[in-house]
């Protein structure tokens, strides 16, 4: 007979999941605890199941923009593909985005919501977006909420909050035009004051999920000067009270690398009827509570991306026979799966580090030092995660050999998708830049530094195995570093700081991880008697944490490909 090789499976995943489950165990009260879980349950044994089996069979299907009717009407009616549409109904019902602001759990809201994220994202095709912009834009409006825009902000957010499929709304986010992405001061859409109400006009080139009931976006109110703080922030609807189109026109759908089923669009408004949130200036300022979920999401995402492509290749190794064994049992495949086991495992301690002072800050019970750690380690798991998900996602395609580079197995969905993690909600530099802001100048930077430090001590008072202490004495070491690197650059040269912020910032995030991952696996020791934890934190050290190293102005000639003299 014919050999057909067994694809890898899922089962429920949550129960399958070590890491998650351990850090809930640690992390929660026992009554929390208990009442979470079955929700975890529940959408762990969906996701690796029903909604992991429509995945598969909806690989091909894409959205499409049908610009006119039969009768030569414009309708511009986007068609989705039948998983975003099963996934829409999930996440309601689930409460995907509304668990964060239930606050049954108090505190721990956002771990609770954050947990179903992780677990839903990596079968729901990124449906995971607009949710993200939901929880942004809810975020948003509450954060602004006044008597002048009460109407609008309960209208909006009880639909964007809503378990009803029938009712709840996603949110789309209108920033990028063709003049700059991350640049979004140099934003060229007009707002007009008529008697309607106001208006808009102008172009966005890239809106993600444009299927969404509503957006926020920026625009400049005529007469206002130019740069951000001239921007104001408008609540937009696709459709007006009457059903009519609001002045939205769909110019086409972009063709990605991927997300491919996420209809992200280039919009054409022309006299769009919006209202303003807050004002009618300083809109990027105004949108940051947005941007702050949304980079939350895009770290969570990450770690679903990772341990989805981890587990596949698991499960793989474990049914794959080459050269007489199966990859599960050669020494060489083993060595690849555990260092990007480590990477995984460290990322996911700092992000759930981070989204468990995100909680407390909602609850307003952090402390100082916790606000100030939680503001600069927003950018730092955005771009951390980011790249890191791309290059363990990367391996576990090559893991498959030859069935990862065929689009039937759902492998290179995977690995299109992650790439949209440093990318969206601003690419690594960007982030780097806005750590360093975060920082500060030499006279406040010992706030967020210090803050780092805290955290790492905290972290370190419940380590005592003799192995897990030396690796926090090496996250210790690379904050040293990487503070007197910062205050030598803050006070001599500007543009050497600035070269060095990606290297800053990734040093600063993978000793925070080291850490909190060091903290975890003792606990695991102590707890669960259970040392894998303690291997990855070894592991992952290993891989390098302090990358902070010479920097030559010079290389400016190497990128731009000049002449140099020697």
């Amino acid at each position: 007979m014919s050999f057909f090789q067994t694809p890898p499976s899922l089962g429920n995943q949550f129960r399958d999941d070590r890491v998650l489950r351990s850090w809930l165990a640690r992390a929660l009260p026992p009554d929390a605890r208990r009442d979470i879980e079955p929700s975890l349950e529940a959408m762990g044994e969906l996701v690796g199941g029903k909604l992991y089996q429509l995945q598969l069979h909806d690989l091909r299907n894409e959205p499409k923009l049908v610009q006119w009717d039969a009768w030569g009407h414009r309708v511009d009616e986007i068609e989705l593909s039948p998983l975003w549409r099963e996934a829409a109904k999930i996440a309601a019902e689930h409460g995907v985005v509304a668990t964060g602001y239930e606050r049954r759990h108090g505190v721990w809201a956002r771990v609770h919501q954050f947990a179903l994220v992780y677990l839903f994202d990596a079968s729901s095709d990124v449906y995971t977006c607009p949710l993200a912009m939901t929880d942004g834009a809810a975020k948003t409006l509450l954060t602004h909420r006044s008597a002048d825009n009460q109407a609008l902000v309960d209208r909006a957010v009880s639909r964007l909050l809503s378990r009803d499929p029938a009712i709840m709304w996603t949110s789309g986010q209108w920033m990028t035009e063709r003049t700059g992405g991350s640049d979004v001061g140099i934003s060229e859409t007009v707002a007009r004051k008529t008697a309607e109400g106001w208006r808009l006009y102008g172009d966005k080139w890239f809106t993600s999920a444009t299927t969404s009931q509503m957006a926020l976006t920026l625009a400049r109110p005529e007469g206002n000067p130019q740069g951000g703080r001239g921007l104001a922030l408008f609540y937009v609807e696709r459709f007006r009270p009457d059903g009519a189109n609001n002045g939205i026109s769909v110019n086409r759908l972009k063709d990605k690398l991927g997300t491919r089923k996420v209809p992200t669009a280039e919009l054409h408004l022309d006299g769009t009827l919006a209202e303003p949130i807050v004002g009618l200036d300083n809109g990027v300022r105004n949108i940051t509570p947005m941007l702050t979920v949304t980079r939350t999401w895009n770290a969570v995402g990450a770690l679903s991306g990772m341990r989805r492509s981890l587990a596949l290749a698991r499960d793989y190794a474990s049914k794959r026979v080459q050269f007489g064994a199966k990859l599960s049992d050669k020494p060489l495949h083993l060595e690849t799966l555990a260092g990007m086991q480590a990477e995984y495992e460290a990322a996911f301690h700092l992000v759930f580090r981070s989204v468990a002072l995100f909680g407390k800050e909602e609850a307003g019970v952090a402390s100082a030092s916790e606000s100030e750690l939680l503001r600069v380690l927003t950018p730092i798991i955005k771009l951390m995660t980011g790249k890191q998900a791309v290059e363990v996602v990367s391996e576990a395609a090559e893991a498959f050999g030859g069935a990862g580079y065929v689009e039937d197995t759902g492998v290179p969905r995977l690995v299109r998708d992650v790439h949209v993690l440093p990318i969206w909600e601003g690419t690594t530099n960007v982030l780097s830049l806005d750590v360093l802001r975060a920082l500060g100048r030499p006279k406040t930077a010992e706030g967020p530094l210090g803050a780092i430090e805290v955290e790492i001590e905290r972290a370190a008072t419940t380590v005592r195995d003799g192995r897990l202490a030396d690796a926090v004495q090496t996250s210790r070491a690379a904050v040293a570093h990487a503070k007197a690197w910062a205050a030598e650059a803050f006070a001599d040269d500007r543009a050497l700081l600035e070269a060095g912020a990606r290297r800053l910032s990734m040093t600063l995030g993978r000793a925070l991880a080291l850490a909190v991952l060091a903290e975890h696996a003792q606990w695991s020791l102590d707890h669960e008697r259970d040392g894998r934890a303690r291997a990855a934190a070894l592991r992952f050290a290993r891989h390098g944490v302090d990358l902070i190293g010479p920097l030559d102005l010079a290389d400016a000639a190497l990128a731009r490909d000049e002449p140099l003299r020697p």
